[in-house]
């Protein structure tokens, strides 16, 4: 029984071979491959392109025949992409998958969004953004029962967000997740809610998470709630959906050795398919996929609390790709496309699509060697082929005027009597642009973006944030001593997309499946504690009342926290129940007036483990003084468990009573919404000997 391997493409992740007619007298039999049945290549991701460069004409007519035969067989109608509100579809290139609380979007200390910060950042580092998706509930959901659409309801100012990016040029997507079933229910259908929410936000789009339709149903609720609305699928997409779904996700899409062409974008031409490879730290690969298909790219460089950064070449690359995209979508979606043109020869290993209009033809021409060529890169002849194979057209071309518009790059034009050869230096794993106009044109404004030679991994280490010194003399009432000491903890988590204390969980994986995902994992940590006393139980409510009363202190964001109490003051015969709805700032707050801190995780664990400590009722997961961020996402360890737990979704977060060894990642959001029903916490003091502070 084979074994899965996460670093190899799986089946259904590799290209689709299309069926070549059968030789005869050394060379492919060139028939109608029109009365073949190639319905089989319904199915695929990517159609796998032949070794040989003699097969690439009857490959290109064999593509042609299985899209005429598609369309045939499944009554297309292109009716939504003709719709004048869907008109921005095919030059959405860039679009970035964000955390709603990510650091460079929102400032956790002042408590509000910096959208035209975290878009200037996207200017420089990708050359700009074409969308976004607002990435909010996983991998928070199921800490209590809030739903999905609560945690785009409950944010404060969403609205003004959407609109502040919308006014940048920049459209927006929130996400669905179909598996949220194991928290309060919504009065109407997921789909109905879903309407509602896009109508409330003004959203352009819906991201499908795990889904590769959504289906005419909820085409149907969101073309009522505004207009416009795509629909953007999770992976393949069925062929009989790219009717009403504009966009699709091109997700662990491996691809021949000769680039092959992408079946939603060869059906479609104005269909937007987004490349992503989560995990990979090389992107060359999608993005020279997106270049040759004249498609789009996810930018995912935090993957649900993981920092996946971009190289600096990659970053490069991008910024060389989008703004020939942009300029030329035309030619991307009504020019005629013809894969692997005008190959220089077998030698090269340089490949292009050839997307040509009335007034200018353009190249998109990538590098696959890992070092770089000096030659030909185009060799454009008198007779040249169309996509369908039908014609015989004039190679016109040979005495326009040719620009390389990308990445700068000098051309060398060198015409003869049979052909026009164009080439000149293209670094390793590049790209270019070569664009023909005729004589007299105005040469064009892009003049391209040097490539920068630099793949390192831009590593990011999650810092711990340091632990307040709250010293104590004597121990107070309430707490217990844990004496100093190296200690090793055995700590146990569940493996999740989320990772652990940083890093990536899944470095160079194509998609991670049990028991790679979800399955419980262990680490040993040797950790080094002082003289601590620790709360023998948590804050209850009466205790933070006290503190409420003293103090006059109000959370920012209150409402989540005495929604809950009764003119503010807890409800009776809860008194003694440990207090919630207190997020990490509550707490440390009321430990700083009692002059103590919150414990770590480790001391925490250490306390639990020899039984020193209690737990009130209802059991619910404790804060810990474990916070952490890598600049771009704040996180924080939970201890204990809770008495709650969402059932139904191993995508919830973690729930249910857990022993001391175990310890969860928390997102931290912004504006109070971390504050949970099921969420606590205990104080703990720094012992100081012989009475000294």
């Amino acid at each position: 029984m084979s074994r899965f391997n996460p670093y190899i493409p799986r089946p259904i992740d590799r290209p689709t071979e299309v069926p070549l007619p059968e030789s005869t007298s050394g060379g492919a039999r060139d028939v109608d491959a029109a009365t073949d049945d190639l319905s089989g290549l319904d199915e695929a991701k990517i159609f796998a392109a032949p070794d040989d460069p003699a097969q690439w004409p009857t490959w290109r007519r064999r593509l042609a025949a299985w899209r005429a035969d598609a369309r045939r067989r499944l009554r297309y109608d292109d009716a939504l992409y003709r719709r004048a509100e869907f008109a921005w579809i095919p030059s959405c290139y860039a679009v970035a998958l964000v955390w709603l609380w990510d650091e460079a979007l929102y400032d956790h200390e002042r408590g509000e969004f910096t959208p035209d910060a975290f878009l200037d950042a996207a200017e420089r580092d990708y050359g700009g953004l074409d969308g976004v998706v607002l990435w909010h509930a996983y991998p928070v959901i199921g800490l209590d029962d809030r739903n999905q659409f609560d945690f785009y309801r409950q944010v404060p100012g969403l609205p003004d967000l959407v609109a502040a990016l919308r006014r940048r040029g920049v459209r927006v997507f929130i996400d669905y997740n179909p598996w949220d079933g194991g928290t309060q229910r919504e009065p109407v259908d997921d789909f109905t809610a879903l309407g509602q929410l896009v109508a409330w936000l003004d959203a352009d789009g819906v991201f499908l998470d795990t889904l590769k339709e959504g289906g005419a149903a909820l085409r149907h609720v969101l073309d009522a709630a505004r207009p416009g609305v795509a629909l953007e699928s999770e992976s393949r997409l069925p062929l009989a959906r790219i009717c009403d779904h504009p966009m699709s996700w091109a997700q662990w899409f491996a691809d021949s050795d000769v680039p092959g062409v992408l079946r939603a974008k060869w059906f479609e031409r104005r269909h937007m398919l987004h490349h992503t490879r989560r995990w990979h730290r090389d992107h060359t690969a999608e993005l020279q996929s997106a270049w040759l298909n004249g498609c789009g790219i996810l930018i995912w460089d935090v993957v649900f609390g993981a920092w996946v950064g971009w190289s600096a070449r990659d970053r490069s690359l991008l910024r060389a790709m989008l703004p020939v995209q942009r300029a030329f979508t035309d030619h991307f979606t009504e020019g005629e496309w013809t894969p692997l043109a005008d190959h220089p020869g077998a030698e090269a290993p340089v490949y292009a699509s050839r997307w040509r209009r009335a007034d200018a033809t353009l190249w998109t021409v990538v590098n696959r060697a890992d070092e770089e060529w000096s030659g030909p890169w185009l060799r454009v002849g008198r007779q040249q082929e169309d996509p369908a194979g039908e014609t015989a057209r004039a190679g016109r071309e040979r005495d326009w005027d040719w620009y390389e518009l990308a990445i700068g790059a000098q051309l060398e034009v060198c015409r003869s009597e049979s052909d026009t050869v164009i080439g000149g230096r293209l670094p390793a794993r590049g790209i270019a642009a070569v664009l023909a106009v005729p004589p007299g044109t105005p040469p064009p404004a892009l003049t391209g973006t040097a490539l920068d030679p630099d793949a390192t991994f831009p590593d990011r280490i999650a810092i711990r944030r340091p632990v307040p010194a709250a010293p104590a003399s004597t121990l107070p009432d309430g707490m217990v001593a844990i004496p100093a000491g190296r200690r090793q903890l055995t700590v146990r988590y569940r493996a999740r997309e989320t990772g652990m204390y940083g890093g990536a969980p899944y470095v160079n994986e194509w998609k991670p499946l049990p028991p790679r995902l979800h399955h419980m994992e262990t680490l040993i940590r040797t950790v080094e504690l002082g003289n601590v006393g620790i709360g023998v139980r948590e804050v209850s409510n009466a205790e933070y009342l006290e503190f409420l009363t003293a103090t006059g202190y109000r959370p920012r964001h209150p409402d989540r926290f005495l929604a809950h109490w009764v003119d503010e003051r807890p409800v009776p015969g809860t008194e003694d129940e440990p207090v919630t709805y207190v997020d990490l700032a509550d707490a440390r707050a009321y430990a700083a007036w009692a002059g103590w801190r919150l414990p770590t995780e480790d001391e925490w664990q250490v306390a639990a483990e020899a039984g020193l400590i209690q737990r009130r009722h209802p059991l619910v997961w404790n804060w810990t003084e474990s916070e952490h961020s890598d600049g771009r996402t704040r996180f924080v360890m939970l201890k204990g468990g809770a008495a709650w737990r969402a059932e139904g979704s191993d995508w919830y977060f973690d729930g249910g009573p857990q022993p001391p060894q175990v310890s969860a990642k928390l997102l931290l959001l912004g504006a109070g919404l971390t504050r949970s029903a099921w969420v606590g916490f205990r104080c703990a003091v720094d012992l100081t000997e012989k009475g000294e502070e």
